[in-house]
């Protein structure tokens, strides 16, 4: 049988969750940087020409 002792694998005494004190920050605070939305503008541009190039120039 398997004891009790064998079944705890941590060395210490408690996890570490008190250690994490920064909160989640989720998708919408990524999007709200600058330069992530300047690069996502930039690459929209692109293929907003690009696709009004095939439909009329092409």
């Amino acid at each position: 049988m398997i004891g009790t002792e064998m079944l705890e694998t941590s060395r210490e005494s408690s996890p570490a969750p008190e250690e994490v004190t920064e909160e989640r920050r989720g998708c919408l605070f990524a999007l709200s940087q600058p330069p992530l939305m300047i690069f996502l503008a930039v690459i929209g541009c692109l293929l907003l020409m690009a696709a009004v190039h095939d439909l009329f120039v092409l």
